[in-house]
């Protein structure tokens, strides 16, 4: 635990770390400020000395996770003609599956605050789902005008399905529900036939 008075270093993402430990090993019914804390091994007054209270944090920790894989899917551009199309698309659509993020994402959705700032967030230019599309969509454009896909793959189709299928999944899996990974991995492999 860190001693009163000692700055920590990267509270918010320790912060974020914890909560999303405490959702994969205890449930998203597990998640408190007190059980973030405890895991984070901080003092417990320090997640309200940087939000505003617990739902401020839960959205804050979906938007945190939002940005970093609409920041993946952005990357694509840089993949474009390098490795398997499959192979890129799986990283960065598979990542809204890492640690905890179907029960965090319920956890938001179930609590009326953190899905209001989340919604006002995204309306407000946050990356999100749309920001993951658009960026999925462009790089099997690109993918396409290599001839690393078909010729008649709709990129902007392919891309509403596969990120609309994940998001579906996201917000329908909990923990002890079956892998959503494999499914995402055959819609992909459907979408998007590599040429």
């Amino acid at each position: 635990m860190s001693p009163r008075g000692v700055a920590t270093p990267d509270v918010r993402e320790r912060l974020f770390a914890a909560a999303e430990r405490v959702v994969e090993r205890d449930g998203p019914g597990a998640l408190t400020s007190r059980s973030v804390t405890t895991e984070a091994g901080c003092a417990k007054g320090l997640l309200h000395a940087h939000f505003s209270g617990f739902d401020e944090f839960v959205a804050e920790l979906c938007l945190d996770r939002f940005a970093r894989t609409a920041a993946k899917a952005r990357a694509l551009a840089g993949a474009v003609g390098q490795g398997t199309v499959g192979g890129n698309l799986d990283a960065v659509v598979l990542a809204l599956f890492d640690a905890g993020g179907p029960a965090v994402s319920g956890l938001a959705m179930a609590r009326p605050a953190a899905a209001l700032r989340i919604r006002e967030a995204l309306a407000a230019g946050a990356p999100g789902f749309s920001a993951i599309e658009e960026a999925v969509a462009g790089y099997l454009e690109a993918e396409r005008g290599l001839g690393r896909v078909p010729a008649g793959l709709d990129p902007a189709g392919a891309a509403l399905a596969l990120v609309g299928t994940s998001h579906h999944l996201l917000m329908t899996t909990w923990p002890g529900s079956p892998d959503p990974r494999p499914a995402v991995r055959r819609l992909l492999a459907t979408l998007v036939p590599e040429v």
